[in-house]
């Protein structure tokens, strides 16, 4: 899931209307890498921070980084326990102070996913928009591929989770089998998964904070990619799924829609959630697809035509 982006795009993140606006300054961006990737790399998250600051000046942009060094952040990504690694997060950036008037979410692949349960848990961020790219908000049927074949902390992972990924150890420390969905053993699933449940809103016992957090979004915009082949169900990235014959099964035919376990229902009928394609493979993201993203969602402009956007 390692961006592959920064030589695409010159362009990224305008300040929606918020509280720190009504202050003189830009709403700040908080930012999420995905699997293999780092908070900083100049190649990729890093260039990112450096081409938002020089986009909108004066503007804050805070990379989410778990561990005190770069090697400990990717490694994070791999190895850990979510529930600890979003509470970690929420304590740091409920202590930022350039936080604390509201900020714009972007998460990349598995970063999506977190910001999105950040939403949910952190009542400290007050999310404005969130858009996340090729995230697998209702699982993965698949372990995660490895982009690079000699990766050998992603190699570790796949080798440790082909052990069972439902099995004690291996639920609390591999991030990957922390949102894994085998629509062949919900019932394992559901008693044994210790993130991806919760979020979602498939226990019987439900956190409604969480949905009152969700539908407190301006806008909740989520980006599939045509030829997605890191994700399965590609269609997870629409909080869709498959059933067990592997057969799509799309959000609004969904228990949580009808529902409306997450308010996703209620954004959508409220016209603040988007269903966007973007052509390409996983986090390949054209500079000119991802300015009409950012123009339309974080700055509230159209520059041309915004891709496909669906409705199914």
């Amino acid at each position: 899931m390692h961006l592959r982006i920064l030589t695409l795009l010159p362009l990224l993140l305008l300040g929606a209307p918020s509280e720190a606006t009504k202050l003189g300054s830009p709403t700040p961006v908080i930012l999420w890498h995905g699997m293999g990737d780092t908070c900083c790399d100049n190649s990729t998250m890093g260039g990112i921070v450096s081409l938002i600051e020089d986009e909108i000046p004066g503007v804050f942009v805070h990379s989410v980084q778990l561990g005190d060094t770069e090697s400990a952040d990717r490694n994070a990504g791999f190895f850990g326990n979510l529930n600890s690694q979003i509470d970690k997060v929420c304590a740091e950036l409920k202590a930022i102070p350039q936080l604390q008037h509201g900020a714009n979410l972007m998460g990349f692949s598995q970063g999506g996913l977190f910001l999105r349960a950040l939403v949910q848990r952190c009542p400290a961020i007050n999310a404005k928009s969130l858009v996340t790219f090729g995230s697998p908000h209702s699982g993965v049927a698949e372990i995660p591929k490895c982009p690079n074949e000699g990766d050998m902390l992603c190699g570790w992972m796949r080798q440790l989770a082909s052990r069972g990924v439902y099995s004690w150890y291996i639920r609390d420390h591999v991030v990957q089998a922390q949102y894994f969905k085998d629509p062949k053993r919900l019932d394992q699933y559901l008693r044994n998964n210790i993130f991806l449940p919760d979020i979602n809103g498939d226990l019987d016992e439900r956190n409604t904070n969480y949905r009152n957090r969700i539908t407190a979004l301006e806008k909740l915009v989520l980006v599939r990619f045509s030829e997605d082949n890191m994700i399965y169900p590609s269609l997870s990235s629409w909080f869709g799924f498959i059933d067990d014959e592997g057969s799509e099964i799309p959000l609004r035919n969904t228990t949580m829609y009808r529902d409306d376990w997450l308010g996703l229902r209620e954004l959508d009928e409220d016209s603040r959630l988007e269903f966007v394609t973007m052509d390409g493979k996983h986090m390949e993201i054209g500079k000119e697809a991802l300015r009409r993203i950012v123009a339309k969602h974080f700055a509230g402009s159209i520059r041309g035509p915004v891709f496909r956007v669906q409705d199914y």
